[in-house]
């Protein structure tokens, strides 16, 4: 059905077995025709997407036809974040978690229907079915990395004015009932790894437990650190870089944001066995060397994976299960909340860009927490209590 100038018609495709909202008009720069085709499942859907067209394209919000793939715009943007100056460990996560989504990305052969698609046919139903697959085979914290990578990618092509609206934005990621991406251990169950820990064979590995459990730091952050990071006087450390593995080896990092550099005051327990340690290393080292000397590793960092391994195999050995190394700064900071320290002072311990961040992470504690402060007036007043009717 035409609609006149400029209106845009709807008709049936029986090829596609599909109703096709279509618009055509002249481009003003060039003089050449342009047309762009939606498709809808009824007449009444291909009417609406029509109507939807025309005003976006009085608005100027109407993407220009492109016949770009998922796949192309999403080389696109992983070379406009390595142009950032994105890091290269943060630039291989990246491309690692549009992988798991865009399998042709790393593989041009593989089955991918939504890397293959037209990047302005994508609609939420299409990374619908792409999230429900991978949560067949992944855990559910690779999920949600995932989706928030697609629409960080969706949400460029918006910027871009390829898309008018993020098709990724409306997909909702619910956990099952008691699972949630991060794991924080019980005070018992602390306890119990601590205990284990002592009386294992490596005393370094068992003071980088403590210290990244007391702190809340990063594993990287706690590999980077030299001892003259550490101020055994002040009691405090100062945290400006993050040892990692990028492709396969040791490497040097900068912190994601200006407040990840921070100072991170030092618990008393954790300051004795320090000074403890550095006292032994100091009957070994001369002064010159042992300032410049690495905490945990000597003259260079452990390997990152190596903690892993030991944290995995000194939790089965507590009989905790599965513990990662990302479990004991949750555990960090949902300790620090439950006990009322204030989610300003939580925020920049962990070094996050800012209390929102934390807020997100640990909203499920807060509430737990905000549902204990009450006023009961009766008890205020001090009035009879109320007893149920029988």
């Amino acid at each position: 059905m035409a609609r006149g100038k400029g209106g845009g018609t709807t008709y049936y495709h029986k090829a596609a077995q599909k109703w096709v909202a279509e618009l055509r008009w002249v481009d003003e720069a060039t003089g050449k025709l342009k047309k762009l085709c939606r498709y809808a499942r009824t007449r009444r859907e291909a009417e609406e997407l029509l109507a939807k067209m025309v005003a976006e394209r009085a608005q100027g919000l109407l993407p220009e036809p492109s016949q770009v793939t998922v796949v192309q715009f999403a080389q696109r943007y992983l070379q406009g974040l390595e142009g950032e100056g994105l890091r290269p460990n943060s630039l291989r996560l990246a491309r690692q978690e549009l992988v798991y989504a865009l399998p042709s990305l790393k593989d041009p052969s593989a089955h991918d229907p939504l890397g293959r698609m037209r990047l302005q046919e994508v609609r939420p139903l299409h990374v619908q079915r792409v999230v429900d697959q991978l949560r067949q085979g992944y855990a559910p914290r690779t999920v949600r990395k995932v989706l928030n990578r697609l629409r960080a990618l969706f949400q460029r092509a918006c910027e871009l004015e390829l898309l008018p609206r993020n098709p990724a934005g409306a997909i909702r990621l619910r956990l099952p009932q008691g699972e949630r991406a991060a794991r924080a251990l019980e005070p018992q169950e602390v306890l119990r790894l601590l205990e284990v820990a002592d009386g294992a064979r490596s005393r370094e590995m068992a003071l980088l437990l403590r210290l990244l459990l007391e702190t809340g730091l990063r594993r990287g952050e706690a590999l980077a650190l030299q001892w003259r990071d550490v101020d055994l006087e002040r009691g405090e450390l100062r945290v400006w870089r993050s040892w990692t593995k990028v492709n396969g080896k040791g490497d040097f990092t900068q912190p994601k944001t200006r407040t990840a550099r921070r100072v991170v005051p030092l618990p008393q327990s954790l300051l004795l066995r320090l000074r403890a340690w550095k006292e032994e290393l100091a009957q070994r080292l001369p002064q010159e060397v042992l300032e410049e000397a690495f905490l945990f590793g000597g003259n260079k960092p452990f390997d990152p994976d190596a903690f892993n391994h030991y944290l995995r195999r000194l939790a089965q050995r507590a009989g905790l299960g599965k513990v990662r190394v990302h479990d004991l700064r949750h555990t960090w900071a949902s300790l620090a909340l439950s006990r009322g320290i204030p989610l300003e002072v939580v925020s920049e311990r962990l070094g996050h860009a800012s209390p929102h961040v934390t807020l997100g992470i640990y909203r499920h504690l807060l509430e737990e927490e905000r549902r204990g402060y009450v006023v009961d007036l009766e008890t205020l007043l001090g009035l009879p209590a109320v007893r149920p009717q029988a």
